[in-house]
């Protein structure tokens, strides 16, 4: 009985293993946004990254953190957006990431691909009716944000 147990705990490990890893991928990058670290940004996104939006065209944060069409300190009315994911899950090589900005009433949701530990794909939701499950045995999470649904919502790919 042992010998038909062994694959399926080995399969198991590996596949946490993997989720360790992704999730550590993508945590390195939020925490490279937020230093503004950008060797480590470009170390940790493939130069093809492949990019959906969906939300208003307005909310594109990401993007414009990204190419630098927002400077570091740059002062603006609505200031520099941060992204500090409230919860990150991994299944496989997905990493889910949820956050908000309660000052400004937004809510977000990252969904990455990571292959070799590097991120070769972000769809990236902004006040959408999306609807994210969580799954996993889990404490009820309290999070400031309880966004209402955006009609206006846009896709853009880059």
């Amino acid at each position: 009985m042992e010998d038909l147990m062994a694959p399926r705990m080995l399969e198991r490990k590996f596949w946490k293993n993997l989720q360790e890893r992704t999730k550590r991928v993508v945590l390195a990058l939020y925490e490279a946004l937020r230093s503004r670290d950008v060797d480590t940004v470009h170390q940790i996104l493939a130069s093809d990254l492949e990019w959906w939006f969906h939300g208003p065209p307005s909310h594109q944060y990401m993007m414009r953190l990204l190419t630098g069409s927002e400077k570091v300190g740059k002062s603006s009315s609505t200031g520099t957006f941060e992204f500090n994911p409230e919860f990150i899950r991994s299944f496989g090589s997905i990493v889910i990431a949820e956050g908000c900005d309660s000052s400004r009433s937004i809510s977000w949701v990252h969904a990455w691909t990571v292959t070799d530990g590097i991120i070769t794909q972000v769809r990236e939701y902004f006040n959408t009716s999306l609807t994210v499950t969580r799954l996993g045995n889990q404490e009820s999470e309290s999070s400031d944000c309880s966004s209402p649904s955006s009609s206006s919502s846009s896709s853009s790919r880059r």
